[in-house]
Protein backbone atom coordinates (compact mmCIF):
# COMPACT_ATOMS: atom_id res chain seq x y z
CA UNK A 1 0.00 0.00 0.00
CA UNK A 2 1.64 3.24 -0.97
CA UNK A 3 1.66 5.98 1.39
CA UNK A 4 1.99 9.72 0.55
CA UNK A 5 3.79 11.79 2.97
CA UNK A 6 3.84 15.81 2.97
CA UNK A 7 4.78 16.93 -0.16
CA UNK A 8 8.00 20.08 -0.39
CA UNK A 9 6.08 23.04 0.26
CA UNK A 10 8.77 25.27 -1.43
CA UNK A 11 9.80 28.84 -0.05
CA UNK A 12 11.73 27.45 2.87
CA UNK A 13 8.35 26.05 4.39
CA UNK A 14 9.06 22.84 5.90
CA UNK A 15 6.23 22.14 7.81
CA UNK A 16 2.22 22.32 7.61
CA UNK A 17 -0.97 21.71 10.60
CA UNK A 18 -3.82 19.61 9.22
CA UNK A 19 -7.18 22.07 8.41
CA UNK A 20 -9.42 19.39 7.28
CA UNK A 21 -9.87 16.63 5.45
CA UNK A 22 -12.04 15.76 2.22
CA UNK A 23 -12.20 11.94 2.75
CA UNK A 24 -12.22 9.10 5.18
CA UNK A 25 -10.95 5.72 5.81
CA UNK A 26 -12.62 3.56 2.90
CA UNK A 27 -13.22 6.49 0.49
CA UNK A 28 -12.14 5.50 -2.98
CA UNK A 29 -9.96 8.39 -4.24
CA UNK A 30 -8.20 8.91 -7.61
CA UNK A 31 -5.55 10.37 -9.25
CA UNK A 32 -5.21 14.01 -8.51
CA UNK A 33 -8.52 14.33 -6.01
CA UNK A 34 -8.02 17.17 -3.57
CA UNK A 35 -8.05 14.96 -0.29
CA UNK A 36 -6.43 17.21 2.30
CA UNK A 37 -6.68 21.03 3.34
CA UNK A 38 -3.21 22.55 4.69
CA UNK A 39 -2.03 25.78 6.13
CA UNK A 40 1.64 26.55 5.93
CA UNK A 41 3.05 29.98 7.08
CA UNK A 42 2.05 31.56 4.38
CA UNK A 43 -0.93 29.91 2.96
CA UNK A 44 -3.81 28.02 3.21
CA UNK A 45 -4.38 25.25 0.37
CA UNK A 46 -5.13 21.80 -1.28
CA UNK A 47 -3.05 19.08 -1.73
CA UNK A 48 -3.29 16.45 -4.24
CA UNK A 49 -2.71 12.55 -3.90
CA UNK A 50 -1.00 11.13 -6.68
CA UNK A 51 -2.44 7.65 -6.45
CA UNK A 52 -5.65 5.80 -7.06
CA UNK A 53 -7.16 3.45 -5.00
CA UNK A 54 -9.08 2.89 -1.49
CA UNK A 55 -8.19 5.38 1.80
CA UNK A 56 -6.54 2.53 4.15
CA UNK A 57 -4.90 5.39 6.97
CA UNK A 58 -5.30 8.84 7.57
CA UNK A 59 -1.94 9.78 9.75
CA UNK A 60 -2.84 13.04 11.04
CA UNK A 61 -5.94 14.43 12.26
CA UNK A 62 -6.88 18.77 11.72
CA UNK A 63 -4.89 20.58 14.34
CA UNK A 64 -1.79 18.21 13.68
CA UNK A 65 1.16 19.75 12.57
CA UNK A 66 3.56 17.59 10.45
CA UNK A 67 6.62 17.82 8.80
CA UNK A 68 7.71 17.42 5.05
CA UNK A 69 8.16 13.89 4.62
CA UNK A 70 5.69 12.71 6.91
CA UNK A 71 3.44 10.51 5.89
CA UNK A 72 -0.05 11.73 5.27
CA UNK A 73 -2.38 9.39 3.56
CA UNK A 74 -2.25 5.65 3.04
CA UNK A 75 -4.27 4.60 -0.39
CA UNK A 76 -4.66 0.88 -1.21
CA UNK A 77 -4.52 0.37 -4.55
CA UNK A 78 -7.31 -3.25 -4.85
CA UNK A 79 -6.31 -3.74 -8.15
CA UNK A 80 -2.06 -3.21 -8.73
CA UNK A 81 -1.16 -2.28 -5.45
CA UNK A 82 1.20 -0.17 -6.99
CA UNK A 83 1.63 3.94 -7.43
CA UNK A 84 -0.61 5.40 -9.74
CA UNK A 85 1.20 6.61 -13.33
CA UNK A 86 4.60 5.88 -11.70
CA UNK A 87 4.15 8.98 -9.18
CA UNK A 88 6.68 8.91 -5.99
CA UNK A 89 4.02 11.07 -4.38
CA UNK A 90 7.00 13.95 -3.57
CA UNK A 91 4.78 16.59 -5.31
CA UNK A 92 4.45 19.86 -4.77
CA UNK A 93 1.57 21.55 -3.33
CA UNK A 94 -1.49 22.38 -5.69
CA UNK A 95 0.48 20.93 -8.49
CA UNK A 96 0.00 17.36 -8.47
CA UNK A 97 0.99 14.71 -11.54
CA UNK A 98 2.07 16.20 -15.26
CA UNK A 99 -1.45 16.41 -16.22
CA UNK A 100 -2.81 18.15 -12.92
CA UNK A 101 0.21 20.55 -13.47
CA UNK A 102 -1.31 21.48 -16.74
CA UNK A 103 -4.54 22.21 -15.63
CA UNK A 104 -3.50 24.05 -12.10
CA UNK A 105 -0.92 26.32 -13.63
CA UNK A 106 -0.47 29.79 -12.46
CA UNK A 107 -1.10 32.67 -15.19
CA UNK A 108 1.97 33.69 -16.81
CA UNK A 109 3.85 36.89 -15.77
CA UNK A 110 3.86 38.31 -19.17
CA UNK A 111 0.83 39.84 -18.85
CA UNK A 112 -1.64 41.49 -16.31
CA UNK A 113 -3.37 39.54 -14.17
CA UNK A 114 -6.73 38.54 -14.34
CA UNK A 115 -8.72 38.45 -11.17
CA UNK A 116 -9.93 34.33 -10.03
CA UNK A 117 -13.85 34.07 -9.21
CA UNK A 118 -12.97 30.03 -8.51
CA UNK A 119 -13.01 29.64 -4.11
CA UNK A 120 -12.25 26.29 -3.14
CA UNK A 121 -15.31 24.62 -1.63
CA UNK A 122 -15.22 23.15 2.12
CA UNK A 123 -17.55 20.79 3.96
CA UNK A 124 -20.91 21.08 5.18
CA UNK A 125 -21.11 21.56 8.96
CA UNK A 126 -18.41 23.00 10.15
CA UNK A 127 -17.58 26.02 12.34
CA UNK A 128 -17.22 29.30 10.41
CA UNK A 129 -13.12 29.14 10.84
CA UNK A 130 -10.70 29.67 8.38
CA UNK A 131 -7.46 30.04 10.15
CA UNK A 132 -6.11 26.93 11.72
CA UNK A 133 -3.85 29.36 13.69
CA UNK A 134 -7.48 30.36 14.98
CA UNK A 135 -8.47 26.95 16.07
CA UNK A 136 -5.43 26.13 17.78
CA UNK A 137 -5.85 29.37 19.69
CA UNK A 138 -8.71 28.64 21.08
CA UNK A 139 -8.35 24.79 21.59
CA UNK A 140 -4.95 25.65 23.76
CA UNK A 141 -7.58 28.29 25.87
CA UNK A 142 -10.03 25.46 25.85
CA UNK A 143 -12.66 27.45 24.45
CA UNK A 144 -15.50 25.25 22.28
CA UNK A 145 -15.81 27.49 18.87
CA UNK A 146 -19.27 26.59 17.86
CA UNK A 147 -19.91 28.47 21.12
CA UNK A 148 -18.88 31.43 19.86
CA UNK A 149 -20.75 34.30 17.50
CA UNK A 150 -18.53 35.20 14.35
CA UNK A 151 -17.86 38.82 13.35
CA UNK A 152 -16.29 38.29 10.08
CA UNK A 153 -18.52 38.16 6.98
CA UNK A 154 -20.99 35.10 7.28
CA UNK A 155 -20.67 34.82 10.94
CA UNK A 156 -17.10 33.87 10.17
CA UNK A 157 -15.07 33.55 13.63
CA UNK A 158 -11.86 35.69 13.86
CA UNK A 159 -8.85 35.88 15.50
CA UNK A 160 -10.01 38.77 17.31
CA UNK A 161 -13.40 37.00 18.31
CA UNK A 162 -11.43 34.36 19.90
CA UNK A 163 -8.98 37.06 21.87
CA UNK A 164 -11.76 38.53 23.00
CA UNK A 165 -13.92 35.70 24.25
CA UNK A 166 -10.20 35.00 26.28
CA UNK A 167 -10.11 38.19 27.60
CA UNK A 168 -13.31 38.02 28.94
CA UNK A 169 -13.18 34.56 30.54
CA UNK A 170 -10.17 36.09 32.00
CA UNK A 171 -11.70 39.43 33.30
CA UNK A 172 -11.26 40.01 36.80
CA UNK A 173 -8.78 36.93 37.84
CA UNK A 174 -4.62 36.91 37.93
CA UNK A 175 -4.35 35.10 34.41
CA UNK A 176 -2.12 36.08 31.75
CA UNK A 177 -2.94 35.21 28.32
CA UNK A 178 0.37 33.93 26.07
CA UNK A 179 -0.06 33.80 22.08
CA UNK A 180 2.33 32.03 20.39
CA UNK A 181 4.47 33.77 17.72
CA UNK A 182 4.22 31.44 15.04
CA UNK A 183 3.01 30.81 11.22
CA UNK A 184 2.41 34.10 9.90
CA UNK A 185 2.83 35.90 12.32
CA UNK A 186 6.38 34.44 12.58
CA UNK A 187 7.41 34.63 9.08
CA UNK A 188 6.91 38.48 8.77
CA UNK A 189 8.47 39.09 12.34
CA UNK A 190 11.72 37.33 11.06
CA UNK A 191 11.11 39.42 7.65
CA UNK A 192 10.88 42.92 9.54
CA UNK A 193 13.67 42.05 11.95
CA UNK A 194 16.08 41.03 9.12
CA UNK A 195 14.79 44.42 6.97
CA UNK A 196 15.92 46.37 10.28
CA UNK A 197 18.85 44.45 10.61
CA UNK A 198 20.47 44.47 7.18
CA UNK A 199 18.86 47.84 5.60
CA UNK A 200 20.47 51.66 6.05
CA UNK A 201 16.84 52.83 6.14
CA UNK A 202 16.01 56.17 5.39
CA UNK A 203 12.73 57.73 5.04
CA UNK A 204 10.97 61.17 2.90
CA UNK A 205 7.58 62.66 3.33
CA UNK A 206 5.60 64.72 1.90
CA UNK A 207 1.84 66.60 2.12
CA UNK A 208 -0.05 66.26 -0.81
CA UNK A 209 -3.28 68.07 -1.92
CA UNK A 210 -5.35 65.46 -2.88
CA UNK A 211 -8.69 67.52 -3.50
CA UNK A 212 -8.50 66.63 -6.99
CA UNK A 213 -7.51 63.46 -6.99
CA UNK A 214 -11.20 62.50 -5.59
CA UNK A 215 -12.84 64.30 -7.74
CA UNK A 216 -10.79 62.01 -11.04
CA UNK A 217 -12.01 58.89 -8.75
CA UNK A 218 -15.70 60.24 -8.56
CA UNK A 219 -15.88 61.01 -12.07
CA UNK A 220 -14.52 57.48 -12.86
CA UNK A 221 -16.90 55.64 -10.96
CA UNK A 222 -20.06 57.79 -12.42
CA UNK A 223 -21.04 55.33 -14.43
CA UNK A 224 -21.76 53.07 -12.00
CA UNK A 225 -19.34 50.53 -13.93
CA UNK A 226 -17.40 47.57 -12.32
CA UNK A 227 -14.94 47.23 -11.01
CA UNK A 228 -15.19 50.05 -9.31
CA UNK A 229 -11.62 52.40 -9.28
CA UNK A 230 -10.24 52.84 -5.90
CA UNK A 231 -7.73 55.14 -4.78
CA UNK A 232 -5.17 52.39 -3.99
CA UNK A 233 -5.11 51.27 -7.83
CA UNK A 234 -4.82 55.13 -8.75
CA UNK A 235 -1.96 55.24 -6.22
CA UNK A 236 -0.15 52.29 -7.54
CA UNK A 237 -0.41 53.19 -11.45
CA UNK A 238 1.53 56.53 -9.98
CA UNK A 239 3.77 54.38 -8.34
CA UNK A 240 4.24 52.54 -11.48
CA UNK A 241 5.02 55.32 -13.19
CA UNK A 242 7.26 56.79 -10.97
CA UNK A 243 9.24 53.56 -10.94
CA UNK A 244 9.61 54.04 -14.48
CA UNK A 245 11.61 57.03 -13.49
CA UNK A 246 13.75 55.72 -10.83
CA UNK A 247 14.47 52.34 -11.71
CA UNK A 248 16.48 51.66 -8.81
CA UNK A 249 13.72 51.71 -6.36
CA UNK A 250 12.11 48.43 -7.84
CA UNK A 251 15.45 46.58 -7.30
CA UNK A 252 17.15 44.45 -4.79
CA UNK A 253 19.94 44.02 -3.12
CA UNK A 254 22.39 40.56 -3.38
CA UNK A 255 25.73 40.44 -2.02
CA UNK A 256 27.29 43.43 -2.88
CA UNK A 257 25.17 43.97 -6.85
CA UNK A 258 22.27 46.05 -7.11
CA UNK A 259 19.54 43.91 -9.09
CA UNK A 260 16.94 46.01 -10.87
CA UNK A 261 14.54 44.30 -12.96
CA UNK A 262 12.45 45.93 -16.14
CA UNK A 263 8.91 44.21 -14.75
CA UNK A 264 7.38 45.96 -11.87
CA UNK A 265 5.89 43.09 -9.14
CA UNK A 266 3.97 45.04 -6.93
CA UNK A 267 2.93 43.95 -3.78
CA UNK A 268 0.76 45.94 -1.46
CA UNK A 269 -0.22 45.23 2.36
CA UNK A 270 -3.26 43.34 3.27
CA UNK A 271 -4.18 42.64 7.38
CA UNK A 272 -6.07 39.59 7.53
CA UNK A 273 -7.20 37.24 10.70
CA UNK A 274 -3.69 35.35 9.89
CA UNK A 275 -1.92 38.60 10.36
CA UNK A 276 -0.11 41.06 7.45
CA UNK A 277 0.24 39.30 4.35
CA UNK A 278 2.07 41.14 1.63
CA UNK A 279 0.11 39.41 -2.01
CA UNK A 280 2.18 40.22 -4.96
CA UNK A 281 0.49 41.88 -8.41
CA UNK A 282 3.09 40.51 -11.28
CA UNK A 283 3.71 42.74 -14.08
CA UNK A 284 1.82 45.63 -12.88
CA UNK A 285 3.42 48.06 -15.29
CA UNK A 286 1.58 46.20 -18.14
CA UNK A 287 -2.39 46.66 -16.45
CA UNK A 288 -4.08 49.26 -16.90
CA UNK A 289 -5.77 51.12 -13.87
CA UNK A 290 -9.29 49.17 -14.14
CA UNK A 291 -7.11 46.09 -14.03
CA UNK A 292 -5.05 47.19 -11.21
CA UNK A 293 -8.25 47.88 -9.36
CA UNK A 294 -10.05 44.73 -9.76
CA UNK A 295 -6.32 42.65 -9.15
CA UNK A 296 -5.98 44.63 -6.12
CA UNK A 297 -9.80 43.63 -4.92
CA UNK A 298 -9.17 40.48 -6.00
CA UNK A 299 -6.00 39.31 -3.86
CA UNK A 300 -7.51 41.44 -0.69
CA UNK A 301 -10.63 39.62 -0.65
CA UNK A 302 -8.18 35.87 -1.50
CA UNK A 303 -5.83 37.13 1.46
CA UNK A 304 -8.69 37.33 3.97
CA UNK A 305 -9.62 33.86 3.27
CA UNK A 306 -6.52 32.68 2.97
CA UNK A 307 -6.93 30.99 -0.42
CA UNK A 308 -3.96 32.78 -1.80
CA UNK A 309 -1.12 30.30 -2.69
CA UNK A 310 2.92 30.81 -1.98
CA UNK A 311 3.58 32.02 -5.09
CA UNK A 312 0.81 34.82 -4.72
CA UNK A 313 3.08 36.42 -1.74
CA UNK A 314 6.39 36.19 -3.53
CA UNK A 315 8.61 37.41 -5.73
CA UNK A 316 8.02 41.33 -4.84
CA UNK A 317 10.08 44.25 -5.82
CA UNK A 318 8.12 46.98 -5.22
CA UNK A 319 5.38 47.56 -2.00
CA UNK A 320 2.60 49.95 -1.29
CA UNK A 321 1.21 50.16 2.50
CA UNK A 322 -1.93 52.02 2.27
CA UNK A 323 -2.01 52.52 6.27
CA UNK A 324 -4.65 55.27 6.18
CA UNK A 325 -7.53 52.86 6.21
CA UNK A 326 -6.37 52.40 10.31
CA UNK A 327 -7.28 55.91 10.52
CA UNK A 328 -3.85 57.49 10.72
CA UNK A 329 -1.60 60.26 8.90
CA UNK A 330 1.83 58.60 9.13
CA UNK A 331 4.18 56.05 9.44
CA UNK A 332 7.85 54.86 9.28
CA UNK A 333 6.96 51.76 7.18
CA UNK A 334 9.22 48.82 7.45
CA UNK A 335 10.77 47.70 3.95
CA UNK A 336 9.37 44.29 2.73
CA UNK A 337 13.06 42.53 2.52
CA UNK A 338 15.31 41.74 0.38
CA UNK A 339 13.08 45.35 -1.87
CA UNK A 340 14.38 48.35 -1.37
CA UNK A 341 11.38 50.90 -0.83
CA UNK A 342 7.75 51.14 0.21
CA UNK A 343 5.39 53.48 -0.47
CA UNK A 344 2.97 54.65 2.50
CA UNK A 345 -0.25 56.52 1.90
CA UNK A 346 -2.00 58.32 4.91
CA UNK A 347 -5.36 59.01 5.30
CA UNK A 348 -6.98 61.55 3.01
CA UNK A 349 -8.58 64.19 5.39
CA UNK A 350 -9.80 68.05 5.06
CA UNK A 351 -7.55 70.56 6.51
CA UNK A 352 -7.00 74.10 5.85
CA UNK A 353 -4.69 74.59 3.13
CA UNK A 354 -2.91 77.97 1.08
CA UNK A 355 -3.97 77.99 -2.23
CA UNK A 356 -3.28 80.91 -4.33
CA UNK A 357 -2.29 83.00 -1.59
CA UNK A 358 -6.48 82.20 0.16
CA UNK A 359 -6.22 80.02 2.81
CA UNK A 360 -9.12 77.17 1.76
CA UNK A 361 -10.37 73.63 2.99
CA UNK A 362 -8.80 70.61 0.91
CA UNK A 363 -8.74 67.24 1.26
CA UNK A 364 -4.66 66.10 2.15
CA UNK A 365 -2.54 63.27 2.85
CA UNK A 366 0.86 62.42 3.95
CA UNK A 367 3.24 60.41 1.51
CA UNK A 368 6.57 58.75 2.84
CA UNK A 369 8.92 56.58 1.29
CA UNK A 370 11.46 54.30 3.23
CA UNK A 371 14.20 53.51 0.93
CA UNK A 372 18.01 51.58 1.31
CA UNK A 373 20.38 54.05 1.24
CA UNK A 374 22.70 51.58 -0.21
CA UNK A 375 20.61 51.92 -3.21
CA UNK A 376 19.81 55.30 -3.83
CA UNK A 377 20.22 58.50 -2.04
CA UNK A 378 18.29 61.61 -0.94
CA UNK A 379 17.30 63.07 -4.59
CA UNK A 380 16.29 60.03 -6.26
CA UNK A 381 14.07 59.09 -3.31
CA UNK A 382 12.72 62.58 -2.96
CA UNK A 383 12.05 62.84 -7.17
CA UNK A 384 10.12 59.84 -6.75
CA UNK A 385 7.88 61.12 -4.03
CA UNK A 386 7.79 64.13 -5.11
CA UNK A 387 6.49 62.61 -8.71
CA UNK A 388 3.64 60.55 -6.64
CA UNK A 389 2.73 63.97 -4.81
CA UNK A 390 2.30 65.77 -8.09
CA UNK A 391 0.21 63.00 -9.89
CA UNK A 392 -2.62 63.67 -6.31
CA UNK A 393 -2.68 66.95 -7.16
CA UNK A 394 -3.20 66.97 -10.71
CA UNK A 395 -3.56 63.49 -12.16
CA UNK A 396 -3.88 65.01 -15.38
CA UNK A 397 -0.05 65.25 -15.74
CA UNK A 398 0.21 61.20 -16.17
CA UNK A 399 -1.45 61.72 -19.99
CA UNK A 400 2.15 62.86 -20.13
CA UNK A 401 3.82 59.28 -18.85
CA UNK A 402 1.49 56.87 -20.95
Amino acid sequence: MPAFVLPDLGEGLTEAEIVSWHVQVGDVVAVDQDVVEVETAKAVVEIPVPFAGRVAELHASPGDLLAVGAPLITVSDDRTGSVADGESGAVLIGYGTPDARHRRQRPSRNGPPLPRTEQPSRPPGRVAVVSPIVRRLARNAGLDLAALSGSGPDGLVTRQDVERAIAARSAGAEQVVRIPLQGIRKIMADKLSRSRREIPEATVWVDADATELLRLRATLNADDAEPRISLLALLSRFAVLGLRRHPELNAKVEDDTIVMGASVHLGFAAQTDRGLLVPVIPDAQACTVEQLSAALADYTLRARKGTLGPADLTGGTFTINNYGVFGVDGSAAIINHPEVAILGIGRIIERPWIVDGQLVARHLTQLTLAFDHRVCDGQAAGGFLRFIADCVESPARILRYL
